[in-house]
């Protein structure tokens, strides 16, 4: 195992053991059972993974690193616990999604719970918190937006490669580049720094969407902790599909026109593939991953090794 590949086994490490460590009371049990219960979950901890990458780039106090970490990946788990009530997506990183376990009402709760927690872990910063704290909410105004568009999107064969694109910057990008500026933030960095630190995030965020995509199709359903296809199936507007639509109709609707086809997925996966849309979004995604790594070029005096093999990780990544 790579040195590189161990800092980030220990930082997931870190960041699982102080998630557990949250001072979360006994009751009621109607609130806090299920939000530990989503918690305990094999996440990968991308996010925060990378506000510790970027804050050592910065050399920003681990202790406050450690609470926007924890902030993020709070923020990340209560967007996921209301996703899967919109999507009705009955498994979560190969558990039992909290609606599914429980029921709708309890999921609504328990993710608003986990975001209150996430406000007040922030608000206890001892520099820049509101600076911070603003970020933070911007961000997840705009992962709110970008969810909202994807619900707009399903079953909507209008939508455009440009409107994919904004939609999945918001609801992905938007916390990626919150998790590389904020570090910046808390050291009082200049604006130009942050906004750069910012564009990073967001360009690595919109390769690992397009990339996720990707699995979503030809990845592990094991990996994946969730059965393959399940995007297309709920009409989602994914890149591919757009460019399966745009770029060959009829073929395209005669494949999906058949949901209950038993080969379906081998089907769509073929199709992709010799039709070039897999090697098409393959290259989108490494376009979006150039940028991150462009973006950390106009950043003088750190050390970008790391955020440059994070890039790598993410780009690389099979589940």
């Amino acid at each position: 195992m790579s040195s590189f590949n161990e800092l980030v086994s220990f930082i997931r490490t870190e960041v699982n053991r102080d998630l557990k460590r949250l001072p979360f009371p006994e009751r009621p049990v109607y609130l806090y059972e299920p939000i530990r219960f989503t918690l305990s979950g094999t996440g990968k901890r991308f996010r925060p993974i990378l506000v510790h990458l970027a804050g050592r780039a910065n050399n920003a106090d681990p202790d406050s690193l450690m609470k926007i970490a924890l902030a993020v990946e709070l923020l990340h788990n209560f967007t996921l616990v209301h996703d899967d009530i919109m999507d009705n997506d009955d498994m979560r990183h190969g558990q039992a999604a909290v609606h599914s376990k429980w029921d709708d009402s309890t999921a609504i709760l328990a993710g608003d719970g986990i975001y209150a927690i996430a406000q007040i872990l922030l608000s206890g910063l001892p520099d820049r918190a509101n600076a911070i704290c603003r970020s933070f909410n911007q961000a997840t105004l705009e992962v709110c937006e970008g969810q909202a568009l994807d619900k707009e999107f399903e079953n909507d064969l209008s939508i455009t490669e440009d409107q994919y694109l904004e939609m999945i910057e918001k609801k992905t990008g938007s916390l990626l580049g919150a998790c590389a500026e904020m570090p910046a933030t808390l050291v009082g960095a200049d604006k130009e720094v942050i906004d750069n630190f910012d564009k990073f995030g967001r360009a690595l965020g919109i390769g690992f969407q397009i990339h996720d995509d990707l699995l979503e199709i030809y990845g592990n359903p094991g990996d994946m902790g969730k059965s393959l296809g399940s995007d297309i199936a709920e009409g989602k507007q994914t890149l591919m599909v757009i460019k399966a639509r745009n770029q060959f109709r009829k073929e395209w609707g005669e494949i999906v026109g058949d949901p209950g086809r038993i080969d379906l997925m081998e089907k769509i996966r073929s199709f992709f593939t010799e039709k070039g849309i897999e090697g098409e979004s393959k290259s989108m995604a490494q376009s979006y991953f150039k940028t991150a790594r462009e973006s950390l070029e106009n950043i003088s005096d750190i050390n970008r090794d790391e955020l440059n093999e994070f890039v790598n990780l993410v780009e690389n990544r099979t589940y």
